[in-house]
């Protein structure tokens, strides 16, 4: 007697991006995203941060969500982040509080290899920023950074690097160009700890800053453990830190930066 097979479920939408995003990552380091280096590798990710400055008067500002959101990885080699404006609190009667810009970035990793296969990525990628902010808690007008981040790990060791600039759409004369480099050194200590080192420079191009520059040391903790030991193709992991940018020139906006992050991967 023949017998027919039932037919074998449908994989879902979620199960499919699942396995996209499993097999693009395989393909490069698993190493965390820096504090204030934009991560070269491609990963999915809900984040916020904390941030506190303190300006050369003396005023401290806090920025909850720090900027950031929700990064996804639709397609291969491919990652859009979906970052939320910030809130801005100045403890300054002569500033309002409000909302910042909200921004978004695509990003195509070039070409990379896990840790049996060089350790390496690269990747470029563009910011674009639309001013949301309300009062004076961002920019005048919309902008766009195109950059590009390389990284390289040895061992329980990896540097990360980025350099780009950021274009006023409009008003650029105004408002000026700023060209920014972030480096980051990290090494894995104690199984489920990241310290690191970050250099984080930006040069003015015009504006009210011309030829002006600011650079900042940033030393950071972070902690990073996965959530489903017992399942090997489970990505779901918390990853939690802190650092302090430290002015280590003589112009800046700001100083003493406290930097508090919360990432959950997916």
């Amino acid at each position: 007697m023949l017998t027919l097979s039932a037919p074998l479920p449908a994989q879902s939408f979620f199960s499919q991006w699942e396995q996209h995003a499993s097999a693009t990552q395989a393909k490069q380091p698993a190493w965390p995203p820096p504090l204030i280096t934009t991560y070269v590798g491609l990963i999915q990710v809900a984040r916020t941060d904390f941030v506190r400055q303190t300006a050369s008067n003396g005023v401290r500002t806090w920025n909850y969500d720090g900027g950031k959101g929700l990064n996804l990885i639709p397609a291969a080699n491919t990652e859009v982040d979906i970052n939320l404006p910030g809130y801005f609190q100045h403890n300054s009667p002569k500033v309002i509080d409000g909302a910042g810009d909200m921004s978004f970035l695509l990003k195509y990793r070039l070409a990379s290899g896990n840790a049996q296969h060089g350790s390496y990525d690269v990747s470029a990628f563009i910011l674009g920023t639309i001013p949301t902010g309300s009062y004076k808690n961002g920019s005048t007008d919309a902008a766009v950074t195109p950059s590009l981040g390389v990284g390289k790990g040895y061992k329980d060791i990896d540097v990360q690097s980025t350099l780009g600039s950021g274009l006023p759409v409009l008003d650029t004369r105004k408002l000026g160009r700023t060209v920014a480099s972030n480096t980051a050194v990290q090494a894995h200590v104690a199984k489920y700890f990241w310290p690191e080192v970050e250099i984080n420079s930006t040069w003015f191009v015009g504006g009210a800053n011309d030829r002006k520059n600011m650079t900042f040391a940033t030393p950071g903790l972070l902690f990073a453990k996965k959530l489903r030991v017992e399942e090997p193709r489970s990505r779901l992991a918390i990853c939690v830190g802190a650092g302090e940018q430290i002015a280590t020139t003589h112009f800046h906006t700001y100083n003493h930066e406290i930097a508090v992050t919360t990432r959950v991967v997916f």
